[in-house]
This record gives C-alpha cells, structure tokens and sequence, in this order.
C-alpha cells in the first residue's frame, strides 16, 4: 500500500492550516466499465503563503487550478496526493479526474449482478477511500458541506446522503442528479449509490415535528426476500427510543436504508444513506442469531447518526467515540425497544466473547488507542474499539446512573453537533450530570488494556458452612492494572430438575483481594458464579466444583444470562488452559441441547469446533472430532422439528463432519434420502452441505459447477469459491492459492469465501507445504493490494488449522526477520501466531 498512508501528525500540521468550507463533486457514471469521471471544486481557508497537499487517488488527472492558476499534474500529483503551495487566506481547488472502480469493497465499488447483467454501485468511504472518487481533505475532523451532482443511466436510482432530486434527463439514455449541500459532516459519512435498484418508501415524524422520508433499496433479484415493512418498524422503533434517549431530534433530511452486493462489513452509517450486507436478505432460513443481529445493526447504524455523524471524534485514536457508544446504544434500544428482549444475554454470548479474546491478544490495546497513521486505524476496528468499549460504557452507566448517563450524553450532542470532540469533551458533560470525578475511571478503563480475572476463593467445614469467602483479581504481566468492578455473587443449587438461583449478593471489588464478609455463614451452593447478572468486564473462574456441576447441569440453570455467563467462564478456562479441552467439548455435548439463546448456540458450537479441531491434544484429534459430529447428528435428530437449534445442529454437523460415514449422511440429507421432520434443505442449506461433501472428497467440482449453474448467483458464487477450495486434493489447494495470490482479479466477497475453504480443517494434512509459500507472499501482498484484500489473505490463509510447532516457529522466525515490516502487518501475523501459541498451551493441558 505504498503512498497511501497518512500519519496523525501530518493530519494535525494540515488543520493546523486548512479549514474546509466546501465540496461541489461532479461525477460521471457513464464511461464504462473501468473509470468513472471525477470533478471536484473545493473551497478552503488556509493561513496565506502556506502549503499542504490534498488526497486524490485517480488513474488520471487532468486538470488542477488553484485560485484559478493552473498546476500541472505531472508533477504536482503523486503518491495520492495533490500538492498545494502558496495557499491564499480564502482558496477555491478545481481538479478534475478519472478515478477506478474497484472490486474490493472499497471506495466505488462495480458489481454485476450474474443473475441478470444489471450493473450496481455502491461507495464505502470509512477510513481512507473517498479519496478513491474525488479530491478530499481526507481526516475526520476537517468537516464541510457535500454537494454531489451524478449523471448516470436513466433507469437507475441514484441516491446519496441528500433527498434524492428529480433527474434532469439528457434524451441519449443518461440523466443528471443534483443533490442539495449536506450540512457539515466529515468525508467518510459522505455516500454514493447508484444502480437499477428497486426500492419501497414511508416516513415517520420526528420529535422536532419534521416528517422524514424513509427508504430501503435492495437488488432487482432478490427484492422478493427483502421484507422491508419489519426493516421500517425497527427503525421506527429505534428512532422513537434515541430521540427520546438522547433529548436530539434525528439531525439530517431522511434516512434510508440500503442493501448492497459484495459489502465487507456488516453495515455503514453514511449519514442518512446507511449500506447493510446482503447478508441480512435472508432469501433462505436464517437462525434467529442471524435475525437479532439485523435488528442490532439496524439499531447500531442509526445511533451512529448522532455519534459519529453529528459528532465525530477528531481523530481515529477515539474511534471508540463512534462504535463502543452504537455498540452499547443499540443493545440498550434492542432490548428496551424491541421484542428482542434477552439482547444483552446476546451481547455477553457475543460481544464480551470477542472482547475477552481480543483483548489477550499481544495486539491489545486500550479502548482509547494510540493511532499513529491510518494503517493503525484500519486493523483497530476490533473487539477493543466495539466490544469491550460497549461494555465498559454498560460498567459507567450502572456507576453514574442511566438518567445521569442519557443527560450527559444529551448535553454532549447540543454542545457539540458538527464539530469534532475527544475523550475529554465526553467526560466532561457525564462529570457534570452525575457529580462524579470521572478521570480516574478513564485511565483505569478506557486508557490501559488487558483483561482482569475474578476468581473465587471459598473454604468450608465439614458440613459445607462457608467459613470464608473472598474474591482474587489478578491482571496479565503485560498489563497488571487492577480495576474496580461492581459485581453480583449468585449462588445456584438443585431444585428438582432445575439449577436455580437460590442467593445473590450485590457488592463492590477492588485490589487483589476482597474479602466478601456477607456470604460467611452460608451453605456451599453446588455452583458460584461470580458476575452474576454480567455487570462486570472481566474472565471469571468456576471453582472445581462449581466446574464440574456446569459440566453435569448447566442446561438445567433457567435464567438465559446466567447459562451465557457460565458457558463464557468455562470457556475462558479451556482457552487459558486451567480446564481441559476434553472436558469443555463434554460440557457442551452434554448441555447444548437445552439451551433457548440462539446467539449462545451459535457462539457455543463455534468454540465446541475449535476446541476439537485445534484444542484437544493431536493425539485425541481425530477421535474428538467424530464423537462431536456424531454427537451434533444426534442433537439435530433430537431437536424439535423445524426448530433454530434444529438448523444450528445440522449445519454444525456439516462443518465439522471427519468420518466416511459422516460425511455420507451429509450427502444423503443433502440429496433428500435422509430428512428430518420440519428440515427443508433450501438453497443455502444445500451449499452448506456440499461445502462439508468438498472438504471431505465426496463432492467433486463437477458437482460444485453443477449446484452454481442452478444457483448463477452471488451467494451460489461465494459457496461455490469456498466448495473449490476446501475439495481435499494439492490441485484443489493449488488452484486456489494460486486464484488468490498470483492473481488480484477477484472481488472481496469470492476472496473471503475461498481462503474460508482452503484453511477447512477437514483438509488439515494438505496445508503443510503452503506455509513456506505463505511467508514468502506476506510482503508482496502487503505491497500490492488494497488494505481491505491484504486482510483477508494474511488473516484467511494462514493455516492455523495446522496449529503446531512447526507453524509456530515459522511464523516467529518471519516476525524475526521482518522487524521493519509495517506495523499494521506485523499485528496481523503476530495475531495470527497469538492463535498458535494459545493452541498449543491448551494441547499440552489437555494431553495431561
């Protein structure tokens, strides 16, 4: 990625000169299929005599004034950048270009949509990309007003972060779109989609009595599975809930809701033109993780429309400023606003999951973090940024009090709308609605990273009476803060057949050793659960016998939040290597079928697969592996018909299938000979099993042509790319390395899709002699493609399936040999290597 990067200093020298007013982009969407005419007019003070460059990356430029005098691009344009001298106090930049679309996912993005030829455009501009379609001032806190005019096809529909006008048609099949100013926003909010998109429309009054026009867009071929009268209801409901939350009118013209081909994320809130993943157009059975999660994004997108679009921070070190405040804000709205009830049971089962993960990863850091350039911004959208800030700001709320917590936040949003703030101007409104001094509980938690772990300390008599009862925090070397918790202590006994709560006590924990005097005197329960009710951010520990209970009788605990906190300690145990892996894949296998959450389920079977692929010792590899399919097949059978687990059981058989026979009931259910009751095998169902047939060498890629030619679509695309690669043979493998790493013609979504199957685990024996080749492409990778696709390829073909020593040295001996890689590349390995590490602690407490 050379010339691309931008560092925070040089962002801080350019504000220090330049204030943005204005953008007028021209843009021509009729030149084909490869370029699109860019025109940009930019209007900027600057302190006089200065100079500073602006962001352009183009195939071509043609023209640059400034201030009416002509630069030649030949020389004044480089590196993705435009250099600017002698800039005047009032200063007006034309430059005009033709500019790429890309294939990636990012900046303009082309799709064709194979089902009919229809040609889609969508723009994704978060960090660095709207540079890719016009000349911008490319920081988050050099704001300004967009006006975008587009001419493009007649037919389509065009649609940006302004009301969308009426065309002015030009009679040879094109027509212009002239969009009105948008008020003061920074450029990566801005938004572009274009394409034969169908659409349906209502509207809702706001709080400030403006009725706002709403919309949903999706593809012509597959506008049939979208249900848009569920997606305006959310959002209904969402609006209602923030508007009242944050005392803040909803602050831009209207509010659409697009979704798009090929989008790498989960969704993004250009301010009033949110784009989702069509993943969320569920054309075939989806499990209700699935459906709850839409209904959280959907949430998650709109509270951005007031953190982060009329707020933003001012650099990307408080980027937690935007996703832990809509990651927090939408669970709150789900569960208080929608039928989706249990969504912070999800949010343990989920997000406190990925953040506990991540944030035992030597790439940790705080949720404030250090953002040296824009390569660091690009791999910090991460469990820290999203999961861990979401749940700390769960831990201020509780201290300061919800009403205190929703003023501050009111009165951040009224002093601040469009402009740019930091850590500080946040803390500074929450100190003065709740009374609270505030700056020491940002260093502890939103300033240092690591993860601290509770652990019960419990001795009793001879008839069980706890004679003392204390709790032990401990923190990792690297990161020894000890932090305060407010946490719930929840004692859970046999009642007949079920496990339930039978005491709780509710108390504060500081230091490394808190005596908890209230619960001396009380019988031993058969299990402690510290966290109860989840209001603390920390691992905790099961004792041994609290352990061994989970083991035998977690389905049986009642409350949803509790079982999640239970499978999340367990968990954490095996992964840390305290508890075997052998005796975690038991606890699932015994209690997974009695559990409601399908968010649990989905985050369960998860760990369940890689604990037996990855975690048990090698030596009980194989073995673990049948006896967990076997054991999903029978949960599948058992489950109730046309059932959530039901699904989940038979597409969790299906990835972790390891046995001929296995692998003929996957065929038999796929082909109709077997079936289960309320089961339809329907279109992506039916990928899914050939996927699992690929990777066991009894589909062939005959067959996999054969499932694409009756599914010619972009999701039959993707399952037919991870089919491919994960078909058992060195051609197969050979092909797709070769299809990924000699070649950067495909598109994102087919890059994803075939790195998931060439690392299948079922293949594990054939990924040996790739790793010397993996290591010799690192920095050619790095060099050659966009950020977006280097990620994909470090992080999806790395073979950790192999997870042994030999993979472990030879990741080490590159980060050895390359300490002057870029830094951003070198977290990806040293991330992937972290996964190795892990593995092989756990093997070896496993083989004990």
């Amino acid at each position: 990625m050379p010339g691309e990067n931008l560092t925070r200093i040089e962002a801080q020298e350019r504000r220090a000169i330049v204030d943005t007013q204005s953008y007028e982009v021209v843009l021509d969407l009729t030149k084909g299929a490869e370029v699109f005419g860019s025109r940009t007019v930019v209007r900027f003070t600057a302190t006089p005599g200065a100079s500073t460059f602006i962001d352009l990356i183009a195939r071509e430029v043609r023209e640059i004034t400034l201030n009416g005098r002509a630069l030649d691009p030949a020389t004044a344009f480089a590196d993705s950048r435009i250099a600017l001298g002698d800039l005047a106090a009032d200063n007006e930049l034309v430059i005009d270009a033709d500019c790429l679309y890309t294939n990636t996912g990012e900046g303009l993005h082309r799709f064709v949509d194979p089902v009919d030829g229809e040609v889609y455009l969508y723009s994704q501009f978060e960090v660095p990309d709207s540079r890719r379609v016009f000349a911008v001032f490319e920081q988050p806190d050099l704001k300004a007003t967009f006006q975008f005019t587009v001419t493009a096809p007649e037919p389509w529909k065009v649609v940006s972060n302004s009301p969308t006008p009426e065309p002015k048609k030009h009679g040879d099949g094109s027509a212009t779109w002239r969009f009105e100013p948008t008020p003061r926003i920074s450029s990566y909010i801005t938004a572009l989609i274009a394409g034969p998109y169908e659409a349906t429309f209502s509207e809702l009054t706001s709080a400030s009595g403006r009725v706002i026009p709403l919309g949903v867009y999706g593809r012509k071929s597959l506008w049939q599975h979208l249900d848009a009268d569920y997606i305006f209801d959310k959002t209904r409901q969402g609006f209602a809930y923030f508007e009242a939350k944050f005392d803040y009118a909803y602050p831009f013209a209207k509010y659409d809701q697009l979704f798009v081909p090929e989008f790498n994320a989960g969704a993004m809130e250009n301010a009033g033109a949110v784009t989702f993943t069509e993943t969320y157009v569920f054309r075939s059975k989806v499990t209700d993780a699935v459906k709850e999660r839409r209904v959280v994004t959907i949430l998650h997108e709109l509270a951005h429309m007031w953190f982060g679009d009329l707020v933003t921070m001012k650099w990307w070190n408080d980027l937690w400023l935007n996703e832990s405040f809509a990651e927090w804000a939408s669970t709150i709205a789900t569960a208080e606003a929608t039928e989706w009830t249990e969504a912070w049971t999800t949010f343990n089962a989920m997000e406190k999951t990925w953040a506990y993960r991540q944030d035992q990863l030597p790439s940790t850091h705080p949720v404030v973090a250090q953002i040296n350039d824009l390569e660091d911004v690009q791999v910090n959208f991460d469990g820290i940024t999203y999961a861990k800030g979401g749940s700390v700001l769960k831990q201020l709320a509780a201290w300061v009090g919800i009403e205190a917590f929703f003023a501050g936040v009111a009165a951040y949003f009224k002093k601040h709308e469009w402009s740019n703030t930091e850590l500080s101007d946040l803390l500074a409104e929450l100190e003065v609605t709740s009374g609270r001094e505030l700056s020491t509980w940002s260093k502890k938690w939103l300033e240092t990273a690591g993860v601290n772990t509770l652990a019960p300390e419990i001795v009793t008599d001879a008839d069980g009476t706890i004679t003392r009862f204390a709790i032990v925090q401990t923190a990792p070397a690297d990161y020894p803060t000890i932090r305060p918790h407010r946490l719930g202590v929840g004692y859970y006994d046999l009642q007949g057949d079920a496990l339930v709560r039978v005491h709780h006590v509710e108390l504060d924990v500081d230091g490394d050793l808190t005596e908890v005097p209230e619960l001396k005197g009380t019988m031993r329960p058969a299990l402690v659960l510290l966290n109860d009710e989840d209001l603390a951010y920390a691992k905790i520990r099961l004792d041994a016998q609290s352990l061994q209970t989970a083991i035998d009788h977690l389905g049986k605990i009642s409350d949803p939040l509790a079982r999640s906190l239970v499978w999340g300690a367990a968990w954490d145990q095996t992964r840390d290597a305290e508890a075997s892996a052998s005796d975690y894949v038991d606890l699932v296998l015994r209690n997974i079928g009695a559990e409601t959450e399908s968010t649990t389920v989905r985050t369960t079977l998860a760990q369940l697969l890689l604990a037996a692929n990855a975690y048990v010792a090698p030596e009980k590899r194989e073995a673990t592996r049948a006896k967990v399919a076997d054991a999903l097949w029978e949960l599948a059978q058992r489950a109730e018909a046309g059932s959530d687990s039901q699904l989940q059981f038979v597409t969790a058989f299906a990835s972790g299938a390891a046995t001929p026979s296995q692998w003929d009931t996957v065929r038999r259910l796929r082909d109709g000979e077997a079936a289960l009751d309320g089961l339809e095998i329907d279109t992506d169902l039916s990928w899914q099993l050939l996927v699992s047939l690929a990777a066991g060498g009894i589909a062939t890629e005959a067959d996999i042509e054969a499932a694409l030619a009756a599914d010619n679509t972009a999701k039959g695309g993707e399952f037919a790319a991870q089919a491919k690669a994960a078909l058992p043979t060195a051609a197969a493998k050979a092909a797709a390395w070769s299809s990924l790493v000699e070649s950067d013609d495909l598109p994102n979504t087919i890059v994803r899709s075939a790195a998931l199957g060439f690392v299948h685990p079922a293949s594990r024996d054939l990924l040996g002699e790739f790793v010397p080749q993996y290591f010799e492409a690192l920095l050619p990778i790095w060099d050659s493609r966009t950020y977006q696709i280097a990620q994909y390829l470090i992080v999806g073909l790395y073979p950790a399936p192999l997870a042994d020593v030999a993979l472990r040295d030879a990741t080490r001996a590159w980060l050895e040999a390359n300490t002057d890689a870029a830094p951003a590349l070198r977290r990806l390995v040293a991330e992937n290597l972290a996964g190795v590490e892990r593995a092989l602690s756990v093997q070896d407490r496993d083989a004990q």
